[in-house]
């Protein structure tokens, strides 16, 4: 109840945020019926039924990353004194942003559920959103005209919610409450209880190696796999077939190119120090000082969801570039529907969880830059930062994401 008062009072910006959790939600909501009706309509290829199920934890793990950032940035998620007042905490505070993010999850898991049973032709009609839906491709991948188990479906759906509530509830449980407690009572807690979580520029740097290191692996594996299986990838039916119909990936490609999105996840906070600590290298004059530093500060903030992006661009280029865009030889594009839902709702989720963790910086700063202004720094100067960053991180990441891409694509150049 508390969730839904919050909501009725938040602003448009936070209600967008939410909107944008709702709609991830409906996406992968959609993806994961659509397993189910493929199970439902094809019972004699149980080991493709389950494969196509778990494709779906890829945009799963994005929506519920979504999740957590916006449940990051809610203004409207009291951990200030008055919530503590009223017999709240830290804890509880972790609850309140789980429940809404259950709730966000909820309600558009509703309309995905709808538009499936749509599609299918169980409420009659169909849309011309899917040519030829009822038969077909829809109905290969629908399962049109198969009983679909509701109890299955259910619990499907009820799995997104839960795991958004699980991410927000774990990722913003307070940590070391008893020593903040302790800390507080000798007057030491106040710095603590503003330092923001993870930020520490010495922490991001130390993880830069293990990212690099992880990358190449990845990039290693898949040479390997190649070489191993000395020829392009196999065709349509292999052993972990993309939904749509793109043709099947072998298991240590899949694994490297895995090992490959987790090492730019996890060097994502030392490429953001890094690249401040280039910003503001030399003889900076103010604007690149002042961007320089907010970068190395906010690297532990900002470097993880800017990895994922960094991840997701990379892999969706290498795709690109393996199988091709357009048409077949026999007509047949090698990017089915859902393949593209798929791709599209992880491309929103980590550009939208990047933009979310801009805006959770700038709120964070804002002590800082009222200081600033008292001191009488100039508006267009902290204007000129930020867009200075953005730049900065663009030109900077932007050839290292492509330059992945393209050792991951090489070992199948040939």
């Amino acid at each position: 109840m508390l969730s839904l008062r919050l909501a009725r009072g938040a602003r448009p910006l936070a209600l967008l945020r939410r909107s944008l959790v709702a709609t991830a939600a409906a996406g992968t909501g959609f993806l994961l019926l659509c397993a189910l009706g493929y199970a439902a309509g094809h019972p004699e290829q149980a080991d493709d039924a389950v494969v196509r199920l778990l494709w779906c934890v890829v945009p799963l793990a994005a929506t519920a990353q979504l999740a957590v950032s916006v449940a990051r940035a809610d203004p409207s998620v009291p951990f200030g004194p008055v919530f503590a007042a009223a017999g709240g905490g830290p804890a509880r505070s972790a609850l309140l942003a789980a429940a809404s993010a259950a709730l966000s999850c909820a309600l558009g898991c509703v309309p995905a559920l709808l538009v499936f049973l749509h599609l299918r032709g169980d409420l009659g009609g169909s849309w011309p959103l899917w040519p030829d839906a009822g038969s077909g491709a829809a109905s290969g991948a629908l399962g049109a005209g198969h009983p679909v188990p509701w109890a299955a479906a259910v619990t499907l759906l009820a799995l997104v919610p839960a795991v958004a509530a699980a991410a927000c509830a774990v990722h913003l449980w307070p940590r070391g409450a008893r020593r903040a407690r302790g800390a507080r009572a000798g007057g030491r807690a106040r710095g603590a209880e503003t330092a923001p979580r993870g930020a520490a520029p010495e922490l991001a740097a130390r993880r830069l190696p293990w990212g690099i290191a992880l990358t190449a692996a990845g990039i290693a594996m898949e040479a390997y796999t190649n070489n191993a299986d000395s020829g392009p990838p196999p065709p349509p039916g292999g052993l972990l077939p993309l939904p749509g119909h793109l043709g099947g990936s072998p298991p240590g490609v899949v694994g490297g190119w895995a090992l490959t999105a987790v090492g730019l996840v996890l060097a994502g906070p030392g490429l953001t120090h890094l690249c401040g600590r280039l910003l503001a290298a030399g003889r900076p004059g103010a604007l690149r000082l002042l961007a320089g530093r907010v970068l190395q500060q906010e690297a532990g903030r900002l470097g993880h969801p800017i990895g994922v992006l960094c991840a997701v661009a990379s892999g969706a280029y290498a795709a690109v570039q393996l199988y091709g865009a357009g048409p077949g030889p026999s007509g047949d594009r090698p990017f089915g529907p859902l393949t593209g839902l798929g791709a599209a709702l992880i491309m929103m989720c980590a550009t939208a969880s990047a933009l979310t963790a801009a805006l959770e910086t700038k709120s964070a700063r804002g002590r800082t830059t009222e200081a600033l202004l008292r001191l009488g720094a100039p508006p267009r100067l902290l204007r000129g930062a930020a867009a200075l960053r953005g730049v900065a991180l663009l030109i900077f990441l932007a050839p290292l994401a492509w330059a992945v891409a393209e050792l991951s694509t090489l070992p199948f150049d040939r």
